[in-house]
């Protein structure tokens, strides 16, 4: 570990210039394994610049950009500890194989029903005793718990102060329309960061100027398209760090059915998203060249000029480092309301293992640190089969 540490500082000396960006997808208690990415980034590569998240990603986000540095990695793993249960003793040495799947039913009924300390709690009574149009005949739980745990874990005033860009994004309940609440145009405070994960219709929409916001995973589970959209001239380094699969095996049970669902309806496209990224990039790249070539009687034409304006505001040079979370074949579609201790750790221990592995992979440690264009960087998908057959 240490060799790959000091090489992975080596190569990433060249790219400080860099705008770094770390883009969070939702997935509830998945949510433990960009901590362990993040862990890795900051001790071998950087600080991120600039946080993006969505549900859950927007918590971690928020946890990121609070914070100082130096504090940064102790207030993740808190709100993770707080947040999860530690099993009964004596469980821990025989719980493998169907048990362990077995437990996390249990551990997953258990959250549904008494909820997750400093995250959200059952409402009593049920919604149908509340009043039309209150927070508790809209959902079935109480968050309140988290907006106190964000507001003892997070400095606010840094975030909408401090160096460290924060966006999160959330679904206006009214309109249906997506929406960024951004430290550069908002004065981000807890709503902002709950509104973007209120998942109904566990959670209640969260009000911020007279409209009403719901999970922002409802249209996009992740932020990435957002940061690809942003103009600018300089270089970025996105590391994308996504809790569902888009890819998966075909499902032989009901069971597997349920879960393949949610894996697909919340990866969100990534893939496709970065490839449209690089097909602009291309097409931007040959607009140039179409125009350089261009005789100078035409250079005033109304036309190039709108063509020159719009490719000064593309985006510019970029590598995008995909990070996928790949479930355990016990893990079932409670994967992402499933709060044990164990499974915490172990989701943690994986983003810590594949960001690892994608620092010090060749490909990315003698990348080309100059070069035009996006590039993408998928290293931990590249084991991805072996590690179905070891699991098999």
């Amino acid at each position: 570990m240490a060799s790959n540490k000091s090489s992975v500082r080596r190569a990433d000396a060249r790219c400080e210039q860099a705008q770094c960006v770390l883009v969070l997808q939702g997935g509830g208690a998945l949510g433990a394994y960009q901590g362990g990415v993040y862990q890795v980034l900051a001790s071998v590569h950087r600080d991120p610049d600039w946080v993006a998240g969505v549900s859950i990603g927007a918590i971690n986000a928020a946890l990121i950009a609070g914070n100082p540095p130096e504090r940064r990695l102790q207030r993740l793993r808190a709100f993770w500890e707080q947040v999860s249960s530690p099993m009964p003793a004596g469980l821990e040495a025989v719980l493998s194989g169907h048990l362990r799947g077995a437990f996390n039913g249990v551990s997953a009924m258990r959250g549904v029903l008494f909820g997750v300390p400093g995250f959200f709690m059952p409402r009593v009574p049920g919604a149908a005793w509340h009043r039309r149009g209150t927070p508790g005949a809209i959902s079935h739980y109480d968050t309140g718990p988290l907006t106190r745990t964000l507001e003892r874990l997070v400095d606010f005033d840094r975030i909408n102060d401090g160096p460290t860009r924060l966006s999160v994004g959330a679904v206006n309940v009214r309109t249906g329309n997506f929406e960024y609440f951004d430290s550069t145009t908002h004065r981000i405070d807890a709503r902002h960061v709950m509104a973007s994960g209120a998942l109904p219709p566990g959670f209640p929409p969260v009000e911020i100027d007279g409209e009403s916001y719901w999970d922002g995973g409802l249209v996009s589970n992740t932020p990435l398209q957002y940061v690809l959209d942003q103009s600018t001239t300089q270089r970025r380094i996105v590391f994308q760090v996504d809790l569902f699969s888009a890819l998966g095996a075909i499902p032989g049970t009901l069971d597997e059915v349920f879960a393949r669902e949610k894996d697909i309806r919340f990866s969100s496209r990534t893939r496709l998203n970065t490839d449209r990224a690089v097909e602009r990039q291309r097409l931007a790249a040959a607009a140039r060249r179409v125009l350089d070539k261009l005789p100078p009687q035409l250079r005033d034409d109304p036309d190039v000029r709108a063509l020159h304006s719009g490719l000064r505001h593309h985006a510019g040079p970029m590598d995008i480092v995909h990070l996928i979370y790949r479930s355990k074949h016990y893990e079932t579609q409670s994967k992402d309301y499933e709060f044990s201790r164990r499974s915490m750790v172990e989701h943690w221990n994986a983003g810590v293992a594949d960001m690892t592995r994608t620092l010090a992979d060749p490909r990315w440690a003698q990348r080309e640190p100059d070069a035009e264009g996006v590039r993408v960087f998928d290293i931990p998908a590249a084991t991805a089969e072996q590690d179905a057959q070891s699991t098999a």
